[in-house]
């Protein structure tokens, strides 16, 4: 009888962190990635001749490119099926049940997935294989074999790519906790796959096993784990669709735009380095990067696994939860993002003043420092991003492609000529002096518009009148792009 008070303690402090299982699994990914990163470094550092290690790093940051085939959908697909989830369930054979128009309408944009990602993954599959590869070769003296698992990485990256959104429509209706975990599951294989192929001496097919290892879990979930999901939407009536032109396109094409930008705001800076400083401080940028980007994840869980809950909460009107909800965890991402940078800046400031061999395969304190400065002051406008896009607009969209340019431009211009130093103190100075403030504007208005909906719904309650409308079709909030 002493279990449960035994328990109270740890469960009253899990609650109090917002610590659901969606955000535990999420938590275990991001803590997975947390720890495998550092041993990929190392074996990529003992394994890799520095000149394949910028090789490595920059197939991933052409990977990036798929956000100019995607599209920015992914993110219209979680909120609009945060929506409608509103009105459905999953029954004890796990199918879909519940309201019939809701249930058309999730089907007819299953459908509309199912086209535009298949298109998408072709395209992938030529463009960036082609383009691609005329990149890479231009550092034909490198002495690197690297054009079999460039053709083998793109083909699983179109099958990744064609299998994103059902993923991600999945999180919009409510099973955010299952994708996370099997997205840990493929963490892991992938991971593991890496290791395996570095230890045997595959090289540069370590990113090709990494891909297999994640596709895998992606079509055990879509295929296995909610097949009675998905043929539910197959089976569904037609009665009641959703329109692309007048549902998801007004969202989409300001995402589209943004995401497109959005490559040369984050995805830029090892193609820079690989262009014109070699392969080799390619590779030290790569690296780095991906271990300041684990640690931004990581903090980003918390937010972004209860982004259908924000969806729900508006889609009820409730934005006094949801904004209870929303501070609560953006104040706990943020000091998990302010931690793990400093613990990352000290490691890298530790491990070259102790002249450590593998040191060298990462940046230099200084442009690390910069880097982490700019992905804590960066995280704020992260979280805004997710609850203003919970409502199903875009408002972020002018902001986005200003940043986007500003950054690629800066990247581009003192990248090239200063190396990761210069690449860096652009990025901080834009996210510090543009992107924060003018996104904390926006997310102000759109939050401002919040109160005077509560004002209106207290009124309309006293006077036994109608409520007011969604914040998300109100004008004047901040929400219309």
């Amino acid at each position: 009888m002493t279990e449960p008070a035994a328990r109270g303690p740890l469960r009253r402090f899990v609650n109090r962190l917002e610590v659901d299982q969606a955000v535990f699994y999420a938590l275990c990914l991001r803590g997975w990635q947390f720890l495998a990163g550092p041993v990929s470094v190392v074996l990529i550092g003992l394994f890799f001749t520095p000149e394949t290690q910028g090789f490595y790093y920059t197939f991933a940051s052409l990977m990036a490119l798929q956000t100019f085939f995607e599209l920015g959908f992914s993110i219209v697909v979680i909120n609009v099926s945060s929506h409608e989830w509103l009105h459905l369930r999953l029954d004890e054979r796990g199918r879909i049940a519940g309201d019939a128009d809701a249930l058309s309408r999730l089907a007819s944009l299953v459908r509309l997935l199912f086209r535009w990602y298949g298109a998408a993954a072709l395209l992938f599959l030529v463009l960036v294989g082609v383009g691609g590869n005329l990149f890479l070769a231009r550092q034909a003296d490198t002495g690197v074999t690297w054009r079999g698992a460039w053709v083998w990485l793109v083909v699983i990256q179109s099958g990744l790519l064609w299998s994103l959104p059902f993923t991600v429509l999945l999180e919009g209706c409510g099973q955010m906790a299952i994708v996370n975990r099997y997205r840990l599951y493929g963490a892991m294989t992938a991971n593991v796959a890496v290791w395996t192929s570095i230890l045997l001496g595959g090289g540069l097919w370590a990113a090709v096993a990494a891909a297999a290892g994640r596709w895998v879990w992606d079509l055990i979930l879509l295929a296995v784990r909610y097949r009675g999901f998905f043929k539910s939407l197959r089976q569904a009536s037609t009665r009641s669709e959703l329109s692309w032109k007048t549902d998801l396109w007004p969202m989409q094409w300001r995402l589209a735009v943004g995401g497109v930008l959005s490559y040369f705001a984050f995805s830029l800076f090892t193609p820079v380095m690989f262009d014109y400083h070699g392969p080799a401080v390619a590779g030290q940028m790569g690296m780095t990067w991906q271990l300041v980007t684990v640690i931004q994840a990581v903090a980003l869980a918390w937010v972004q696994a209860r982004t259908p809950l924000f969806g729900r909460l508006i889609a009820k009107q409730d934005y006094r939860e949801l904004d209870r909800v929303f501070f609560r965890l953006t104040w706990i991402s943020l000091s998990v993002a302010a931690a793990g940078a400093a613990a990352l800046g000290l490691l890298v400031w530790g491990l070259y003043e102790c002249d450590f061999g593998l040191a060298h395969r990462l940046l230099e304190p200084l442009p690390t420092a910069l880097f982490l400065l700019a992905i804590v002051c960066y995280h704020v406008p992260n979280c805004q991003a997710f609850y203003l896009r919970a409502h199903k607009r875009e408002p972020l969209f002018l902001l986005g492609v200003v940043a986007s340019l500003l950054i690629g431009a800066g990247v581009w211009w003192f990248g090239s000529r200063h190396g990761p130093t210069g690449a860096a103190w652009a990025y901080l100075i834009i996210v510090a002096c543009v992107v924060t403030p003018w996104q904390t504007l926006i997310w102000w208005q759109c939050q401002r518009g919040h109160e005077l909906v509560r004002d209106e719904n207290s009124a309309s309650d006293a006077n036994g009148t109608s409520p007011p409308a969604p914040l998300s079709a109100r004008p004047g909030t901040g929400t219309e792009g």
